[in-house]
């Protein structure tokens, strides 16, 4: 069987050509061009010498050349490697090492950092899309992979269960891993939770989630090609900006994180939402006050999901305010299944009194890590996989998330993972002792705190590590704040009590 996912955008431009898809400010993109643009890159990289199986970086903001490339790759059989725009040059080339990406493309903005790990990593290509109108100062300008004449419907042969989206994630860890989702569970996984809130060609959605997050690029940007509908663009979040956007292109649907929507809540002024049909959150667990102030003011209802990059973005979902559970994240979507085990891998029953760890299968779920056969078989135990999240299921099915079993930190909807800064931390020349931990912070959900022991005659000050982990890692990611101490507590092994800091 013959399955690119790419089909979904050339139904679409044959469908309704002429239907906006993509909006960003005075720009707007047919189906129809979209389609054509996307077979210019797809045939521009074959000819550069892409070949199906190829993985190639995507690392752009939330501009038409995302979609653009997005589809291109996919039309060309390669396998696109989404890459945070705010990774530093360490961080991008271990992407590119680990996935063995020859290509990238990037912007402007991110060059030096983009530049510096593309070169460590052997990068044979590196496509530049400018800032504003300015030329490319290193590799080639993006232009070219737009350049020649149109050259036919181009949409390469992949299997159902060939990769399509390789994208970055970690364990406890901290060692990134790249959780490898096929075309058929991508095309499932924009299909089903698309009709589940009754998706169609006459949505238009406010695009703030950054592309290259899966929550977006599954959830989105798939949902929305796959069934016609329009994306309004948004590169940089600005709450008043997306109200207004919300207003001027006569928004139906908005999908955010819980700090989207603290912001949203925090700007004043009147706002037509009369077309806004919908609100979803994900990313991370938002307060219940938040969504009753959200809907108290605006009178739009907030539907929680709950995924991960693993699962293609949605596992559980409430579907509509009608058949909703505030609070909780929903039910499983068409084709998949969630439970809850206990520590000897036995499913428990239904009930708070219950709570394990949350496990799934279906067709969202990822084929495996990349060129890691290891984490993928731990991923796998018991026939499931492990998310790593506490939860309950009640009486009716509906899930709902407790607690993490891993350390990680969701600042914002951003996946911060403690041992990655300890390690800068602990690079530091001062630095006897860290640990990093999350601290609950009302605007980005978690914050992160570190606790660091410094070594004696060694005296460092609070902005000094600050800037010393900021300059080494994503924005995101460093500490905006870190204790001292003379000494941090351990075990009888020496294990730092992370949860003895916590407290």
């Amino acid at each position: 069987m013959d399955f690119n996912l790419a089909v979904a955008l050339r139904e679409s431009a044959r469908r309704a050509p002429a239907k906006p898809a993509v909006i960003l400010g005075a720009v707007k993109l047919s189906y129809a061009q979209l389609d054509e643009l996307s077979d210019r890159v797809a045939g521009n990289l074959t000819a550069a010498g892409v070949t199906p199986g190829d993985r190639v970086g995507l690392q752009l903001p939330n501009i038409p050349q995302f979609v653009i490339a997005y589809f291109g790759i996919l039309k060309a059989g390669g396998v696109v490697v989404p890459m945070n725009v705010l990774l530093k040059a360490p961080e991008i080339e271990f992407q590119l090492r680990d996935s063995g990406a020859r290509v990238l493309i990037t912007y402007g903005a991110f060059i030096d950092e983009s530049a510096k790990a593309a070169e460590a990593a052997a990068v044979t290509s590196l496509y530049v899309v400018a800032e504003a109108g300015a030329a490319a100062a290193t590799g080639t300008a993006f232009d070219a992979l737009l350049a020649g004449d149109p050259p036919g419907p181009q949409l390469a042969l992949r299997s159902p269960a060939d990769p399509a989206v390789i994208i970055y994630t970690s364990g406890t860890t901290g060692t990134p891993k790249g959780a490898v989702l096929s075309h058929i569970t991508l095309y499932m996984n924009a299909d089903i939770p698309g009709r589940l809130f009754e998706f169609d060609d006459n949505d238009v959605v406010v695009v703030a989630l950054p592309l290259f997050h899966v929550f977006a690029l599954s959830s989105i940007m798939n949902t929305c090609v796959l069934l016609g509908g329009t994306m309004s663009l948004v590169p940089r979040f600005d709450p008043r900006g997306v109200l207004e956007l919300i207003q001027r292109d006569r928004a139906s649907i908005f999908m955010g994180v819980p700090t989207m929507y603290i912001a949203l809540l925090q700007t004043p002024g009147d706002w037509d939402f009369s077309t806004l049909r919908v609100a979803v959150s994900g990313g991370a667990p938002i307060p219940a006050e938040v969504i009753d102030a959200f809907e108290s003011r605006f009178g739009i209802p907030i539907l929680e999901g709950y995924g991960l990059s693993e699962t293609a973005s949605t596992t559980t979902f409430n579907i509509s305010a009608t058949e909703r559970k505030v609070y909780s994240v929903g039910k499983p979507i068409w084709g998949v299944s969630v439970q809850i085990w206990d520590d000897a891998g036995q499913p428990l029953p239904a009930g708070a009194g219950h709570v394990g760890e949350v496990v799934v299968r279906g067709t969202n779920v990822m084929t495996g890590y990349y060129n890691n056969p290891e984490a993928t078989a731990r991923a796998f135990a018991g026939g499931w996989f492990h998310t790593g999240d506490l939860g309950y299921l009640d009486e009716d099915g509906f899930l709902f998330i407790v607690d993490r079993i891993k350390d990680l930190i969701i600042r914002g909807g951003y996946n911060v993972y403690p041992r990655e800064v300890e390690e800068v931390l602990y690079a530091h020349p001062a630095v006897a002792e860290a640990a990093v931990i999350g601290v609950p912070d009302a605007m980005m959900g978690e914050e992160v705190h570190a606790i660091v022991a410094v070594k004696a005659g060694q005296p460092v000050t609070e902005a000094e590590l600050i800037d010393f982990v900021k300059q080494r890692v994503a924005a995101y990611k460093y500490p905006r704040a870190i204790e001292f101490r003379d000494t941090l507590p351990k075990n009888a092994t020496g294990k730092i009590l992370k949860k003895d800091l916590r407290s």
